[in-house]
């Protein structure tokens, strides 16, 4: 991983106005993976929309780790399930074209 990628968590503190606890917590839960380079956490810039969306479920709609947790596994769920319907479509298309 290039340090290039990778964004400071005192940066997104900043851009965002939150607190550096709030990333600690999502680290300390598992929602993140921390990179520290010289002796500064930072995240890879390809998780920036995940934590975008952390940061509004946990501000608009007040969930804790475990609450944003929970969705993220949903949301996971969703994508797995949504591949398993069109993979099941393509199977039955081929059946009925014949």
């Amino acid at each position: 991983m290039q340090n290039n990628h990778l964004i400071p968590l005192p940066s997104l503190c900043t851009h965002y106005k939150i607190e550096m606890s709030f990333f600690n917590g999502l680290k300390d839960y598992g929602l993140i993976e921390v990179v520290s380079v010289e002796k500064t956490n930072c995240i890879h810039q390809d998780k920036i929309a995940d934590i975008e969306k952390m940061i509004r479920l946990h501000q608009e709609l007040h969930l804790n780790y475990e609450g944003i947790d929970t969705v993220f596994n949903l949301l996971e769920k969703i994508d797995y399930l949504k591949a398993e319907l069109t993979s099941a479509q393509n199977k039955l298309q081929r059946y009925t074209n014949d």
